[in-house]
């Protein structure tokens, strides 16, 4: 791998990442399911092919969006978020069973392009943040410095002028932190609010957007006068005065780019919008029908209409995914099948699985234990013996109840260690180590009784 200090998410957008390399990436998060890490690697590298082709071809290569299928819980969503966070692109994840069909009251499908464009604006919003931070900083210092210098007379003619000593005075103590408790008064914009809760609570959210705006430029913005510390206030000021240096109109022009091109929209269960064998063309499976053909010309490529300006979807990703335990990916209408070209199928996770998903990803949930009680100065390890024990348990119970993958570990891990988390504060303990007796103990009985373990387990 190439030794760089660069961003990932650049190092990948120049193409110094392959598919290999971006798959490895992926392996320090999600254990298995290469099948499925491949075909987002190779896509995402598909991406920076085509921003370097030449000529008009480029406009006519759409990206090969994916249908991943396989049960809950196997890491499908997780695939799809690492990606994007690797890409530093735009990602949004949304549930197909949310949206209905054009004509009735909830979400309609455009709404998903419409908040992967918020999610772009405040992405490119803090990269810019971050480039004038200083400059903002400087400018929140001489503001602060003003609301506690006390107003000073010009000097008289032949007198010293002191303001400017005064002035440095103040920022020396300003800058070591010596004023941080002082109290001052600042103005801040209090934004109308009330009604615009009502069209979120009535699902008219994309409603709002239009109206939220006319209404916003149309009542008068109150201010509201705090009386903070001098700490609070410079947060306060920094975030204002990088908001004036910040031009929104090349912030929106550069996130509807990126959300264009290098957008990633994950669309889960979408199983569930799938008209079931056989139905007869009446009821639900109408409604579930009608949610396919709205996706269809967002996936396929269409101008959708923004409060920044229409936003094509031609090029953004699409990932698709769901379990199909009832439906069949055949069950989806055809001209949709036809846009999500490559299918993955995503393995079930068995007992191997789980003792890897305990301990090797870099966010292991034994790792996340350790890291939380380790807060409290007591060091949590666990057993050889002990990793096995709940792994054997998680999947038994998966294989007894409902399989939910890999989420049933923190179930147990949970009920496992629910006694220890709660009488940790007071227990003095320097160490705690969790063998395969103590789980043993704690979970067999319940695992024993099928009943309990469905409620418990």
């Amino acid at each position: 791998m190439q030794k760089t200090t660069a961003p990932l998410g650049v190092m990948i957008q120049e193409g110094m990442f392959t598919p290999s390399q971006i798959v490895r990436e992926l392996d320090r998060y999600i254990v298995g399911q290469d099948a499925a890490k491949k075909a987002v690697a190779i896509a995402l590298r598909n991406r920076w092919r085509r921003q370097r082709v030449k000529g008009s071809i480029r406009d006519e290569i759409y990206p090969n969006n994916i249908l991943m299928i396989g049960p809950t819980g196997v890491g499908k969503t997780e695939i799809a978020r690492r990606l994007a966070q690797l890409a530093e692109a735009p990602f949004v994840k949304i549930e197909a069973s949310k949206f209905t069909e054009v004509g009735y009251v909830g979400r309609d499908v455009e709404s998903m392009i419409r908040d992967l464009v918020e999610i772009a604006i405040k992405m490119v919003k803090e990269e810019k943040t971050a480039e004038v931070q200083i400059k903002a900083d400087k400018n929140a210092r001489e503001r602060i410095i003003d609301l506690l210098l006390p107003s000073m007379p010009p000097p008289k003619e032949g007198e010293v002028d002191k303001r400017a000593e005064t002035r440095a005075k103040l920022k020396k103590l300003l800058d070591a932190g010596q004023l941080d408790g002082r109290q001052v008064e600042i103005n801040t914009v209090k934004e109308p609010a009330g009604m615009f809760e009502l069209f979120k609570m009535s699902g008219m959210d994309d409603l709002n957007v239009e109206i939220q705006d006319m209404l916003k430029n149309a009542l008068p913005r109150k201010q509201k006068t705090r009386k903070v510390s001098v700490k609070e206030a410079l947060q306060i000021l920094i975030q204002e005065e990088a908001n004036k240096l910040i031009d929104m109109d090349e912030v929106i022009a550069l996130a509807k780019k990126r959300a264009e091109n290098s957008g990633i929209v994950f669309i889960d269960e979408l199983d569930k919008v799938a008209s079931r064998e056989g139905a007869q063309g009446h009821g639900p499976d109408v409604s579930r029908e009608g949610v396919q053909r709205d996706l269809l010309p967002i996936i396929e490529g269409s101008n959708v209409s923004t409060k920044y300006g229409l936003v094509k979807t031609d090029h953004i990703l699409f990932i698709a995914a769901g379990a199909f335990h009832i439906a069949k990916p055949s069950d989806l209408i055809p001209e949709l099948q036809g846009r999500m070209p490559i299918r993955v199928e995503l393995e079930a996770l068995s007992k191997d699985d789980f003792k890897r998903i305990l301990t090797e990803p870099e966010c292991a949930l034994v790792k996340q234990y350790q890291a939380l009680v380790e807060t409290e100065k007591v060091k949590l390890s666990f057993t050889s013996g002990a990793i096995s024990a709940i792994a054997e348990i998680a999947a038994l119970v998966n294989d007894r109840a409902e399989n939910i993958g890999a989420r049933r570990l923190h179930t147990v891990m949970t009920t496992l260690l629910e006694d220890i988390l709660y009488s940790l504060p007071e227990a003095g303990s320097a160490s705690i180590k969790i063998t395969e007796n103590i789980v043993r103990e704690k979970l067999d009985a319940i695992v024993a009784d099928e009943d309990l373990s469905q409620y418990i387990l």
